[in-house]
């Protein structure tokens, strides 16, 4: 009978032992990887992002308010897409009864008279996966919102 060199022997202890841990663990990790519950992905909400610039002291806007507003639309990259300010047109809608993307509807709710805001609206919130004129879908847009009056 051959006597085993060292290297061999060890070669032989890892075979034993990995033999041994399948025996032991074996049935377990077979039933993990058989395991055939479901896993749920859990749906994040999409995030509007609002950030004062200026806190107006006039009366709030709220829910099923007309405002009126100058606005400038940008990508995030900058460049402009469409602008109240510049076409000297101030814009007006009835507040949470969906005249203007959820972004606006969720985002203007508070300002006060005299306020500034940025808006940064995903696409869920904003125009979705269709393209909307000069917008491409799935654009995630930047809003300069400026609150000029509230009627109640």
């Amino acid at each position: 009978m051959k006597k085993l060199e060292q290297k061999e022997w060890i070669a032989v202890v890892i075979a034993v032992f990995v033999v041994g841990f399948f025996f032991v663990f074996g049935p377990t990790l077979l039933s993990l990887l058989n395991n055939n519950k479901s896993i749920q992905a859990v749906e994040q909400q999409p995030e509007l992002l609002v950030s004062d610039i200026e806190i107006g002291t006039g009366d709030e806007a709220l829910s099923g308010n007309r405002v009126v507003v100058h606005y400038t639309g940008r990508f995030v990259d900058g460049r402009v897409f469409d602008s109240s300010v510049t076409r000297n047109e101030p814009y007006q809608f009835v507040l949470g009864v969906g005249q203007v993307i959820k972004g606006w509807d969720d985002g203007v709710v508070g300002m006060r008279v005299g306020g500034k805001r940025v808006l940064t609206v995903p696409p869920e919130l904003g125009y979705g996966p269709s393209d909307y004129g000069p917008i491409p879908g799935n654009s995630t847009l930047i809003f300069d919102i400026e609150l000029i009056k509230v009627d109640k």
